[in-house]
């Protein structure tokens, strides 16, 4: 780059020339200047000159490196508008037209250039307009400006004038941060998601995105005049405030308020930046309305029954942990009040799902209307409802709530015509003393509410310690019985059928048989309740099933063997399959299988069962009815199915010839089966008396311990042979 000189007159050179040379040849022609003299004078003037000369030139020259290291573009003029001074910045900034700066240069002779090589896009078509309003701009120079080259650079022209006409130019090339600017811009303006700035100090809004225009409802030259505090609804604090920035991590949740005066939720995302020269923050604004609606019906459905709205198992568990809390506070109780509805099943067997659904929401606000506002409610299974009583002082005020409860819930329902009558049972515990927790209280209420319908339904009970010591006896039994069937321990014994008439064995009953290796037998009494509560029944009644066929295919002659049905074992819904693989398995021809069914499987009138017990019959299996007379309305069930035999149950037995009523109802019991042609058989038969009065009234078939006691497959292989070898014998078969 040319070095830059000051402009001196020319005389002055001259001047200056020839007194340097004068003084080299003084001293050569013997010339002393004497003090005071002119020469002298001449001569002092001219070596200050050279010196004052000297260091003028080292301050150019400092100048000059001093403004080669600045970042941006350096210019000097002076007043006749001629080039002084320039770094290398600017030279580098207009390097087309570079090669014409010297010293002395014209500005205007340059920007000509640079128009001619076409380096400035918005002077193309107005060259000469373009030109004259530059130099119009340079004459008298005030603002700052932009220009744009034809390389695409951006340059920041400042040019300020000095006190002796001539003019400093600043160029400072802001290309990259024009582009950040236009990225910015088109993040901000095309973005999808609602964009504010706010200014930092003054808080208002200077900038706002079409898409906040359009969320908002606002107008934008109104929305422009609003600051952050005009559209949070509540929150006195800044969006900004803290060390925050676009990260799903810092966003905070605000209410602000739309154009039409409705609250949002709104997450508020922030970055500070300087917004045209002035501090400010970009909010980034994501409506979480519809999320935190959304979020809160999860909670609350996670908390409460769909069907009733009421509080869930784990909802009322926390309420009653803090009631029990408050309890050790203020010395009083917490009750628990455990419902659960009579005869529910049927309902839904009857009317349907939909009408049963409909008692449940009816149950649900009978029961929420008695209650206090500090009692709780909830819905913990399908037909079981806990109520929480706070500030129980005695149990006398569980017992006036539970009677309350049962009352309000006496009325009839009323459903598209249906009147359904839906009665409730209840179990109470009061804590702490039936339970220090929760689960211990809601564990003791339900134990006290199988007391309260073991003794009739429709009333309540209140927990007594020995429950749950026979609830955890009932525990152990469930445990070890299940052991048991795992390891194959449970054995079939038979109890004969013997004919009336001819005293043969016709069959034998099957029946389960646990020989426990501590506690000796364990009676079917103690057992089968468990296993029905638990259903174990349903793998029982398997085992049951084939065992007695495997063994019943090796008894000599055509003696039948009977098997008890558990209505589990029709719900499961592989009742047949098990059957037909029985008969396979062990080979035992389907007519001397007996299969027993109670009339609490036909209570649920359900067309499975009914097509179920058609098809084994198709099998050529017996079907026979198991303790006739003791259901609701047994006449009714004989007309549903054609039965192969009817078992009058041993309750009407017992002591048949002394009870008359009894007898009354065998004899019919008998008629009846006569009329139908159906096989009745006596259960229980234990006296002779009982015995007669049987064959007196032409039953067939009779059981019980009169004849023999139930026993193991051996001995009735051992009784059936030997019947077999003397067959014919009319003598009774009393085996005892």
């Amino acid at each position: 780059m040319p070095v830059a000189r000051p402009i001196r007159p020319k005389k002055r050179r001259v001047a200056a020339q020839r007194t340097r040379r004068w003084l080299k040849a003084a001293p050569k022609l013997g010339l002393r200047a004497r003090p005071g003299s002119a020469t002298g004078d001449a001569l002092r003037d001219c070596s200050d000159g050279e010196t004052a000369l000297a260091e003028a030139r080292k301050a150019h020259d400092r100048l000059h490196e001093a403004i080669d290291l600045l970042p941006q573009g350096i210019v000097f003029f002076d007043a006749e508008g001629r080039f002084v001074l320039w770094n290398r910045k600017y030279a580098e900034i207009y390097n087309a037209t570079s090669h014409m700066f010297r010293p002395g240069a014209r500005f205007e002779d340059i920007v000509r250039a640079g128009v001619a090589q076409e380096c400035y896009p918005e002077a193309k078509g107005r060259e000469e307009e373009w030109i004259t309003e530059r130099m119009a701009q340079f004459a008298k120079p005030t603002n700052r400006r932009e220009v744009t080259l034809t390389d695409g650079r951006c340059l920041l022209i400042e040019e300020r004038a000095t006190k002796d006409g001539g003019v400093v130019g600043l160029r400072v090339d802001i290309t990259e941060l024009k582009q950040r600017e236009a990225s910015f811009r088109l993040l901000f303006e095309s973005n999808p998601v609602p964009m504010i700035v706010c200014e930092i100090d003054t808080k208002r809004v200077v900038g706002v995105n079409e898409a906040a225009l359009a969320h908002y409802g606002y107008p934008r030259e109104k929305f422009e005049k609003l600051t952050i505090h005009d559209i949070q609804a509540f929150e006195p604090d800044l969006p900004w405030d803290g060390d925050q920035s676009i990260d799903e991590r810092n966003a905070r949740t605000w209410q602000h308020t739309k154009a039409d005066g409705s609250l949002i939720d709104v997450a508020v995302y922030s970055r500070r930046l300087t917004f045209e020269e002035r501090p400010a923050a970009l909010l980034a604004l994501m409506d979480i309305t519809e999320r935190k609606r959304a979020e809160a019906h999860l909670a609350f459905a996670a908390q409460h029954d769909n069907l009733t709205g009421l509080a869930n198992r784990a909802l009322l568990c926390r309420q009653l942990d803090d009631r029990l809390i408050h309890t050790r506070r203020n010395r009083k109780k917490v009750a628990v009040l455990f419902l659960n509805l009579d005869g529910f099943k049927a309902i839904n067997d009857t009317l349907g799902h939909g009408i049963g659904d409909r008692v449940l929401v009816g149950v649900a606000r009978r029961l929420q209307s008695v209650l206090r506002e500090e009692d709780s409610i909830a819905r913990l299974g399908s037909d079981e409802f806990a109520i929480v009583q706070s500030d129980v002082t005695r149990p006398e005020d569980a017992a006036l709530l539970a009677e309350r409860l049962l009352m309000t819930n006496s009325d009839p329902y009323v459903f598209d015509g249906h009147t359904v009558m839906c009665g409730a049972s209840i179990g109470i515990a009061i804590g702490p003393g039936d339970g220090e927790d929760a689960d211990k209280l809601l564990k003791n209420a339900n134990m006290a509410l199988s007391r309260a319908k073991s003794e009739g339904r429709g009333v309540f009970s209140f927990f007594e310690a020995d429950m749950d010591a026979r609830a955890q006896k009932r525990r152990h039994i469930e445990m070890e019985l299940r052991a048991a069937i795992d390891d194959g321990a449970l054995q079939a014994h038979y109890q004969p059928l013997i004919d009336l008439k001819s005293g043969r064995i016709t069959g034998a009953e099957a029946l389960v048989r646990w020989p426990h290796p501590v506690r000796g037998t364990v009676s079917p009494a103690e057992f089968i309740p468990v296993a029905e509560e638990t259903g174990l029944i349903n793998p029982i009644g398997n085992l049951m099933l084939r065992r007695a066929c495997m063994d019943a295919a090796s008894w000599p002659g055509d003696a039948r063997v009977a098997v008890n049905l558990s209505p589990l074992q029709f719900r499961v819904g592989n009742l047949l399959a098990m059957v037909m693989d029985a008969l396979k398995q062990s080979g035992l021809p389907p007519r001397r299988l007996e299969l027993e069914i109670t009339e609490t499987l036909l209570l649920e009138k359900s067309d499975h069962v009914l097509a179920t017990l058609h098809a084994l019959r198709a099998l050529g299996v017996r079907i026979s009815m198991d303790d006739f007379g003791t259901g609701y309305s047994s006449l009714s069930y004989l007309r549903s199915f054609p039965f192969d035999k009817i078992k009058i149950d041993r309750s009407f037995v017992s002591d048949l010839a002394a009870n008359h009523e009894a007898h009354a109802i065998v004899r019919s019991i008998i008629s009846l089966g006569m009329s139908l042609g159906v096989t009745i058989t006596a259960e229980g038969v234990e006296t002779e008396a009982e015995l007669g009065c049987l064959r007196a009234e032409g039953c067939h078939e009779a059981q019980g311990f009169l004849f023999s006691r139930a026993r193991p497959n051996a001995e009735i292989v051992q009784l059936l042979a030997a019947q077999h070898a003397v067959l014919g014998s009319a003598q009774p078969a009393v085996m005892g």
